[in-house]
């Protein structure tokens, strides 16, 4: 448990350390938050004023005076007087009509008219005058200018506190939209450069959550969370100074709530947080699941296995649904309860501070204030329990955020790389032994030497490691054992980016990203030209069907090219090897799904592409690489043989067998 909470620690100040380079920002917005708080603490008290002073200062003693500085009222003149003795004057109503009788009255007691007097509790009062309204008016001015004044303030108040929240409210968007959107490039950069093995492990779809909906969590915490917590921790802090200037009692009774309230939340947390785990949880699993069926759609409809897919969605999709459901249960038993003990203190509060405006211990407008102040202590306190209930579904997207960043990248470039002033293009495998799973050995103890400009072709049955052979020359997986070097040079000791750019692949499966077909060509390659990747679609014979097209090269591709043929993506990939112009060439059964026509044009242009360039083949048709300079037979792993075509033939090993069977399968 205790190494659980270190864990949450250990999330929040990691969500904080991205508010650093924002903390100008931030300071500005808590300055906002605390200037709108006290604005909002301050309003019950100006209103207690408000009644006390000004709607009830007719309760303030009146004295007789002189002409100059009192007001006629009858044939005589009066003025308010606070500090008055002796011979007073009290102003009261009964049934919306203002008398002015002789003496101190109690105002906490009733009031009856009987003929000229009025009694007061057990005390008769003489009426002395019955002022008409200006003479009311000019009598209370002082009421009148003090009610205008505070309404005043309060407007201002209420204008300043809007225009503030405008600014905190867009600020914080703001930086919190900075804030995710520079951990979104910094997320997705990172994940570029994790090595295949992760996402052979990993379901896109999951990845896909975290860069997306996990995010877009912390935009709500940056924006509407953390600086929402702050604001409700502050104006506790204001309210509960206000209150117990207020009145102490009142203030110490509403507080003795708190300690209840905490014991709720921290049961609350436990709870949430594992619901919002399981929630996020959850939802990567159907991110995943649609990712890679929706993907695979093509060979469910051939198969007709919509129905099966469907009740395995259907499982995953009911985890989700309860997942959420429970999250709610926790919530909704939350909530209410916290309600629930805010009732119960408001009326008990109520109760007790009505009995004390009855017997005169306090005021009708401090209990109007402190009605008030407790209404808004509770507010953020119940504010905070939405929050809480946000920070908890923040911090489960944290966590699976910052669990995908920490991954760690197992094929990084060396500080200190190795560069070419002049590749050539030779390739040497040294010793190589090389695991998928570090177990199960996929190359055993692999050497071979490709010259510059020499054309080398692997062959060998499925799985014998072929294609390995090939990731392992670009690192996109490291090796174990051994060494592969380029020039002489380990490719362990080149930069990743220089390595990469040296090679161009052409694989079986051919992905084409969404966009136009001259940007699928040139991968955005801003230093290539329109007539380069115009001439490179004429050399490999694509021109054709793109000349074919409504708006040709500028023909916008649908995702991985499903608008295409096997046949014409395989071309738009040679294009795409060819103009990048690089001194190796890798063809992983690159001509697998051409036709024969399109195969013969192919060869041709390659005859063509790969003089003066290393080319290294991997197919399964010997046709298509009779002709190269060597030829290397790859079997469960091991290099069995290795030479030209007619040495392989005639040393009648593995290669020869092969050879002979698709000689056969080709003539029957």
């Amino acid at each position: 448990m205790e190494d659980k909470k270190n864990f949450d620690l250990l999330t929040m100040k990691r969500i904080m350390s991205y508010v650093k380079p924002h903390l100008k920002l931030f300071i500005f917005v808590l300055i906002l938050v605390v200037i709108i708080s006290l604005f909002t603490a301050l309003k019950p008290s100006l209103i207690q004023i408000l009644i006390d002073n000004d709607f009830n200062g007719y309760e303030t003693p009146i004295v007789q005076t002189d002409e100059l500085s009192g007001v006629r009222v009858g044939g005589k003149f009066y003025k308010q007087d606070p500090n008055a003795a002796g011979d007073i004057y009290s102003l009261l109503y009964i049934d919306k009509v203002a008398y002015l009788v002789q003496g101190k009255v109690d105002y906490s007691k009733a009031f009856t008219k009987e003929d000229k007097n009025i009694r007061n509790g057990d005390e008769l009062f003489n009426v002395v005058q019955i002022p008409t309204k200006d003479e009311l008016y000019s009598l209370r001015q002082n009421d009148i200018k003090g009610l205008m004044n505070l309404t005043f303030i309060i407007a201002l108040i209420t204008i300043l506190t809007f225009i503030m929240g405008f600014f905190k409210s867009y600020l914080l968007m703001v930086m919190g939209q900075n804030i995710v959107t520079s951990m979104r490039h910094s997320l997705l950069s990172h994940v570029e450069y994790l090595s295949l093995s992760f996402f052979n492990k990993n379901p896109i779809g999951k990845i896909v959550t975290k860069v997306t909906n996990d995010l877009q969590n912390l935009v709500d915490l940056y924006s509407g969370v953390l600086i929402y917590i702050i604001s409700d921790l502050v104006l506790l802090a204001a309210i509960l100074i206000f209150m117990l200037f207020q009145n102490v009692k009142l203030t110490l009774m509403t507080m003795a709530s708190l300690p209840l309230l905490y014991i709720f939340a921290l049961i609350f947390k436990k709870y949430d947080l594992r619901a919002y785990r399981r929630v996020r949880e959850s939802l990567a699993k159907i991110n995943g699941f649609l990712s890679e069926h929706i993907a695979g759609m093509r060979i469910i409809q051939i198969f007709a296995k919509e129905d099966k897919i469907f009740d395995k969605f259907e499982k995953t999709n009911r985890e989700y649904k309860e997942s959420n459901m429970y999250q709610v249960f926790v919530y909704s038993i939350f909530r209410p309860l916290i309600e629930v003990v805010v009732s119960l203190v408001m009326a008990f509060i109520i109760w007790i501070g009505a009995n004390d405006v009855i017997s005169g211990k306090i005021t009708f407008g401090m209990l109007y204030a402190i009605i008030n102040y407790i209404l808004m202590f509770f507010g953020p306190i119940l504010d905070l329990t939405e929050k809480f209930d946000m920070l908890q579904n923040a911090i489960a997207s944290a966590e699976r955020i910052f669990d995908l960043s920490d991954t760690k990248l197992e094929i990084v470039s060396p500080d200190n790389p190795v560069h070419f002033d002049d590749f050539k293009g030779e390739i040497e495998f040294q010793n190589v032994w090389f695991a998928y799973d570090e177990e199960n050995w996929v190359l055993k103890d692999i050497s071979f030497k490709i010259t510059p400009g020499e054309s080398v072709a692997f062959v060998g049955a499925t799985g014998a490691g072929k294609t390995s052979i090939v990731s392992l020359i670009t690192r996109l997986y490291d090796i174990q054992r051994g060494q592969i070097l380029l020039d002489g040079v380990n490719i362990k000791l080149l930069d990743l980016k220089d390595l990469r750019t040296k090679v161009s692949s052409v694989l079986q499966d051919v992905f084409l990203f969404s966009g136009e077909i001259r940007d699928n060509i040139s991968l955005n390659n801003k230093n290539i030209t329109d007539e380069e990747i115009v001439k490179a679609c004429k050399f490999v014979n694509a021109d054709k069907f793109i000349e074919k097209l409504p708006y040709k090269y500028n023909t916008i591709v649908n995702e991985r090219g499903a608008m295409f043929s096997q046949g014409e993506r395989q071309l738009l990939s040679f294009a795409r090897a060819i103009v990048l112009k690089t001194p190796v060439l890798i063809l992983d059964e690159a001509t697998s799904n051409i036709d024969t026509h399109t195969e013969s044009l192919i060869q041709d242009a390659l005859s063509k592409i790969t003089k003066g360039r290393t080319t290294i083949i991997v197919a399964h048709r010997l046709s298509t690489i009779k002709n190269s300079d060597k030829i290397i037979v790859i079997h469960k792993g091991q290099l069995i043989e290795s030479g030209n075509h007619e040495e392989l033939l005639e040393k009648k090993g593995i290669y020869y067998d092969l050879y002979k069977l698709q000689y056969a399968a080709n003539n029957n």
